[in-house]
């Protein structure tokens, strides 16, 4: 019988629901930057990655176009994976720092790796159609993780996604509703939800996200979940 989660990656992979990401997915993989050329895009829904019954779980936007898109996995191959890996390292949720590929040998512990998105979109912005159509697999991807107290957000589009999610399954949003931050926090039923700024090069190359930045969310999130 077919792992619920194994399920779920299979469905996310063979979804051709969004006509544009679709074509941008394909188009990335079928004409790759030089530094990439020759190798097979995985060009596909991309499933969540990570512990199968974690007690963190992260949410990013969207695969990268050269980053998940091209390796299949979620948080891999780009500056992006680099900076979230090698900080999920230090905490001791990762047993190495680096995320380059599927075949790496890279495991999570106590924590998955998913994104509101599953294609890579144009200009790394989804449109709400795009959005609304694929928050369901995220939806179904929190459920099927039952034991996940603590939500980490990688930025004001996940964060946005999850509250809907969150509200979609029944839990009252605290009214105003919680606005995203780096560092924000919002118990939402027996979820608590963090906000970070996303590992992008734009935020971690000007230093408005640090490695130390990151390791005090992830230091808070372990708070919440310790009994």
């Amino acid at each position: 019988m077919t792992n619920p989660l194994d399920a779920l990656a299979q469905e996310v992979a063979a979804c051709t629901t969004c006509p544009r990401l679709v074509a941008w997915r394909t188009a990335v993989g079928e004409d790759p930057p030089a530094r990439y050329r020759g190798q097979e895009y995985w060009s596909r829904g991309v499933p969540g990655f990570g512990d199968p019954d974690p007690w963190l779980f992260i949410v990013g936007l969207a695969p990268a176009a050269h980053g998940a898109n091209r390796t299949g996995r979620m948080f891999t191959g780009d500056r992006s994976a680099d900076f979230l890996v090698a900080a999920l390292h230090r905490a001791g949720l990762a047993n190495q720092p680096e995320s380059t590929s599927r075949s790496d040998g890279l495991r999570l512990t106590g924590c998955r790796m998913s994104a509101v998105v599953r294609c890579a979109p144009p200009d790394n912005k989804p449109t709400t159609t795009e959005r609304d159509a694929c928050i369901p697999f995220l939806a179904r991807e929190l459920d099927l993780c039952p034991r996940s107290r603590v939500v980490l957000c990688l930025g004001g589009f996940a964060w946005d996604g999850v509250l809907r999610v969150l509200a979609a399954a029944g839990h009252d949003i605290p009214r105003p509703k919680p606005k995203f931050a780096h560092g924000a926090e919002a118990a939402i039923g027996p979820i608590t939800v963090l906000g970070t700024y996303h590992p992008s090069q734009q935020n971690t190359f000007t230093g408005r996200l640090t490695p130390d930045m990151l390791d005090a969310v992830l230091q808070r999130a372990r708070g919440i979940a310790a009994p």
